[in-house]
């Protein structure tokens, strides 16, 4: 039986009841066990209630990239508001825990929640680099110990898919639809629930997946698949015929003729005798069951058989015959062999139809296609060469020519790569503490890249006169901002001969308060999630073209102030032994 959890004063804040997280499971025992033993040392050393700060950040972008899309906030500010141990919890920590430890340990356990906690933390959907914190926490040390490994999975999965989604959408360009269709192929269900939503973040347009759909307010997307198709074996198995116009006003009593009559229409025309024989009649009768069954929606998969032999002169057919009672067929799926190709031919034969028939708009028909796709293949298909069609009606009195761009498709469907972060397992992000009872702590490392930086610091996005990011500079706590039109140096934290000064024209302070505890502060409200995707795809437009690019990308600068470059180095000297030759 699940166990009931504790009422949680801190789940309310300004009137508004914060929900927990999306997955049940992610509850206070979702951590790592030495947070618990750590936990114990600290109380059972008086340290517990120590004021400590804390940095999350990760160390180099992913995917061989140079940015990343901050993601898991949400889920982060969700689980503090709820954070409270309940008494079966309590019961299997002691029995995880040696004999040893004492019984007050367990009832500081019962009072523990997040009340004295503080996180700041970068806007969810921003871009960000390597070293700048996305959140601090602060509070009592064993506590915010506590919060270490959750927060750091709920925000290194979700920061991943999310600029793994971004790669997909800058290289697609604005103009595609992207739907995430990765859910059967998803680490279980939260890896699948979560790709849903943070793919969304990162630029994807809807989702396969009702329970996203359902949880997070995506927009749903999908039609059939192969098996709807090749179930049908003739149009005989279609029990009522019939449909109503779309204005109601008349019906039209053998839809599957009207679908055969046209099909027929479309072999023997002057633009297409010759150029298929007879369809495969079962496709055919799937295509008119799904178009009964859903005439505003229809969209069909045309390559179960034979792509331009049968499923498009089949898809053509039925979407006329639709014309015929007033309603719009939505397009095609292509799910496999060349998607360049077979983009341009169907957009041809649409064309065709068009110009043969007299049907506006025919010809811009969506095409959508799926079948294993990824960041490199929509790179590749974009990067064929483009090529002069022409057609001809049969007069011969009017030519219609258009530029191709290498394919002709409108929509990618793409699921495994994309979800699984197939080309990268893991972002890497890290949780340091930066500074207790107000005294800063580093810790070193003969790799100099896991240095941390030290102290409680405040960080800044620095502009140039052309409005993109030049710079992200972090400074210690007390240190006057940057201003506009100032000159400030921006050092590199370990690398002294990398130095710049900046003439910042516009200064965004990248930290804000987004759970403040009981202390009072004001503080961010949670933005819904089309905000966020929205703020998201902004951010993405605002970066230097260079920084985003796919191949040898430049890597975006991130620097400290001066004063906090000379303090980072006095406390290294100061902390690293000295070492002794004998």
């Amino acid at each position: 039986m699940e166990a009931k959890r504790v009422d949680c004063p801190n789940a309310e804040w300004s009137g508004k009841v914060i929900d927990g997280p999306t997955n049940p499971m992610v509850t206070p025992l979702l951590t790592d066990l030495y947070q618990f033993t750590m936990c114990y040392a600290y109380w059972k050393a008086g340290k517990h209630n120590e004021r400590a700060v804390f940095d999350l950040f990760f160390r180099k972008n992913p995917f061989g990239g140079e940015y990343t899309i901050f993601a898991g906030l949400e889920e982060c500010i969700k689980f503090i508001a709820n954070f409270k141990f309940t008494e079966e919890e309590i019961s299997f920590i002691r029995s995880s825990l040696p004999p040893t430890c004492e019984d007050g340990f367990y009832d500081y356990l019962r009072g523990v929640d997040c009340s004295d906690v503080e996180v700041y933390a970068i806007s969810e959907g921003t871009v960000v680099f390597p070293k700048v914190p996305l959140m601090r926490v602060e509070g009592p040390i064993a506590v915010v110990q506590l919060l270490e490994t959750p927060f750091v999975n709920l925000v290194n999965y979700a920061s991943l898919v999310a600029t793994n989604a971004a790669r997909h959408r800058f290289v697609a360009g604005k103009s595609k639809i992207l739907l995430e269709f990765g859910l059967r192929r998803a680490q279980g269900p939260d890896g699948g629930i979560g790709a849903s939503k943070y793919c969304y973040i990162g630029g994807f347009d809807a989702t396969s997946n009702v329970a996203a759909g359902r949880l997070f307010g995506i927009p749903l997307r999908g039609t059939h698949s192969h098996a709807f198709i090749s179930s049908f074996m003739s149009p005989d198995e279609i029990i009522d015929k019939s449909l109503r116009s779309s204005d109601g006003s008349r019906t039209c009593e053998d839809f599957v003729s009207l679908a055969q009559a046209w099909l027929n229409k479309i072999q023997w025309s002057r633009s297409f005798r010759g150029v298929f024989g007879e369809t495969n009649q079962s496709e055919l009768a799937a295509f008119t069951s799904y178009a009964l069954a859903f005439p505003s929606k229809f969209l069909a998969l045309v390559d179960t058989y034979d792509v331009m032999k049968s499923g498009i002169p089949n898809f053509c057919a039925v979407a006329l015959a639709l014309i015929d009672l007033g309603y719009k067929a939505v397009g095609i799926r292509l799910d496999s062999g060349d998607l360049a190709y077979l983009s341009c031919e169907a957009r041809k034969f649409f064309c065709t139809i068009e110009n043969e028939f007299g049907v506006s708009d025919f010809g811009k028909m969506n095409i959508t296609a799926s079948n294993d796709l990824n960041e490199e293949t929509l790179d590749a298909l974009n990067k064929q060469s483009g090529k002069q069609t022409v057609f001809l009606n049969q007069s011969l009195s009017w030519m219609s020519c258009f530029h191709t761009q290498g394919h002709e498709v409108d929509a990618f469907g793409i699921g495994t790569n994309l979800v699984t972060c197939y080309a990268q397992a893991a972002l890497g992000c890290v949780f340091k503490l930066v500074e207790i009872n107000n005294q800063p702590r580093i810790k070193l490392s003969e790799d100099v890249s896991k240095v941390s930086i030290p102290c409680k610091k405040r960080c800044y996005r620095l502009f140039g006169r052309e409005g993109y990011p030049l710079v992200d500079i972090m400074t210690g706590e007390n240190e006057p901002p940057p201003k506009v039109a100032e000159r400030i140096l921006c050092r590199h934290p370990f690398n002294e001969s990398k130095r710049a000064y900046v003439v910042p024209q516009h200064v965004e302070e990248l930290l804000k308060c987004y759970w403040s505890g009981s202390s009072g502060k004001p503080r961010e409200e949670l933005p819904p999630l089309k905000s966020i995707r929205d703020g998201c795809m902004k951010q993405l437009e605002q970066m230097r073209p260079d920084h985003m690019r796919r191949l040898n990308p430049t890597p975006y600068k991130v620097s400290v102030s001066a004063k906090l470059y000379d303090f980072i180095h006095f406390l290294w000297l100061n902390e690293a032994p000295v070492g002794e030759l004998q």
